[in-house]
């Protein structure tokens, strides 16, 4: 992020983990950001980092609202899976927060399950390791950079995974929308936009597409590129 675009304040971000993944995978972001004076606080998800390993969506839900009604009008950024968690959080405090930041995932219908990717085993759901990622997703991540990953991965509850999205008010469509284009191209998400995959989208009445050009991990691999690109947008 450049140094305080013209001097004025910035609101504080909230950093959401996707799937698997503790808070401490926003370290290198959170770095960057106080280089240039800006806050970040990254949220330790129940079942990702924090107790209960058990936990429901609800529970991941409660500690985002928790985190974002201490702070002034901050801006919710979801990884992944986690960008439902962030629209959630929208629809709970449309009036509460400056904008959403989707990286790398879309926010879901109401009525849809909230990450119904990989079936639970003995009610959990594991990271899968690196096969069904390789490609645009995994290609820029170095050996040390997977490993990383690895290391920080935690098993999700099915109480999370499989938990149903429920949105209740249509103010959320107010709310600007940053929609991070990492591994796949703006032009792919209008497109998809465009054939009525992604109804919340279409609905948002403010929303940018930001072509990143990065894999699905850009906190990771380019931290200071995907900075730049959030406050050019």
């Amino acid at each position: 992020m450049e140094q305080a675009v013209n001097d004025l304040p910035q609101p504080d971000l909230v950093l959401i983990p996707g799937l698997w993944l503790p808070a401490e995978i926003w370290q290198p972001v959170v770095t960057e950001l106080a280089a240039v004076g800006v806050a970040a606080h990254p949220v330790e998800l129940p079942g990702q980092g924090a107790s209960p390993p058990d936990a429901l969506l609800d529970d991941q839900l409660a500690a985002v609202l928790e985190v974002v009604d201490g702070l002034e009008r901050p801006i919710v950024v979801g990884h992944s899976a986690a960008s439902g968690l962030a629209w959630l959080v929208a629809d709970r405090r449309p009036d509460a927060i400056t904008a959403v930041v989707l990286i790398g995932g879309f926010p879901p219908s109401d009525g849809a399950v909230y990450a119904d990717f990989i079936e639970p085993r003995d009610g959990v759901v594991g990271f899968p390791g690196w096969e069904p990622f390789e490609g645009p997703d995994a290609d820029d991540l170095d050996q040390q950079q997977r490993a990383h990953i690895e290391e920080l991965a935690v098993p999700v509850s099915a109480g999370v995974t499989k938990a149903p999205v429920r949105l209740g008010d249509r103010r959320r469509h107010d709310v600007p929308v940053v929609l991070v284009c990492p591994e796949f191209s703006p032009g792919e998400a209008q497109a998809w936009i465009d054939a009525g995959d992604l109804p919340e989208l279409a609905a948002a009445k403010n929303l940018q597409l930001l072509d990143l050009r990065s894999g699905h991990w850009p906190m990771v691999s380019c931290p200071a590129d995907l900075l730049r690109g959030i406050d050019r947008a």
